[in-house]
Order: structure tokens, then C-alpha cells, then sequence
């Protein structure tokens, strides 16, 4: 989709602090944080949302993404105590129409 914003940041026409890339995903830290580390795993094909994620007919894409996040994890050094989340659609409180998701770590998270 040509004018998503992380569209444009994985084609490298908007600037980003990449933590992590590969051939399913890009890693990088959120510009409005959440959490002392807060970082965005953006799925490079353009979907959606979670919704639109085709886990079928697109399982090595599914699997990237979830590797990736692992990654990202270990590349921070917060394997073992981040949080995932995705929202799915503007009712959830997903601000870019664009599959991604938030790890969030460095501070104790209230069930």
C-alpha cells in the first residue's frame, strides 16, 4: 500500500531505529513508547490487521512473524519477561491499518 506509514518506513522512505529485521518482519522502537522498551514488529507484507492474516494458506508467514518477535525478544535482552499485543481494527485502539505488533517490557505489567 503505498501510503501506509510502515509500508513507507520498510521501504526505508520514512526514517525508523530498526532492532531487528529479516525476510518476514522489521523490529523497531515505537515513536510514542508505552513501556521503557517498546518496540513495533511490523509484518513486511502489507495486511491489515491479525483479521486478514491468512494462517491457511500462509503459515510460513504466520511463523515468520511470531520467530521474529522471539528475536526481537532475545535481541533486547527481554526474553522471558515482555508482553505482546496486537490490536486488531480502530475499536481495539489500532491507530495504523497495517499488521504489527507492540513488545513491551521494563516495567511490571497489572493483569
Amino acid at each position: 500500500m503505498e501510503d501506509c506509514v510502515f509500508c513507507r518506513i520498510i521501504r526505508r522512505e520514512l526514517p525508523a531505529d530498526v532492532v531487528y529485521e529479516d525476510e518476514q518482519v522489521l523490529a523497531f522502537k515505537d515513536i510514542n513508547p508505552q513501556a521503557p522498551t517498546h518496540v513495533l514488529v511490523v509484518a513486511k507484507k502489507h495486511l491489515a490487521s491479525l483479521d486478514d492474516l491468512p494462517a491457511e494458506t500462509d503459515e510460513k508467514l504466520a511463523a515468520g512473524i511470531f520467530s521474529g518477535i522471539q528475536k526481537t525478544a532475545a535481541r533486547l535482552g527481554v526474553s522471558g519477561g515482555y508482553k505482546v499485543v496486537t490490536n486488531c481494527g480502530e475499536a481495539a485502539g489500532q491507530v495504523v491499518g497495517h499488521l504489527h505488533f507492540h513488545i513491551l517490557a521494563g516495567k511490571k505489567f497489572v493483569p
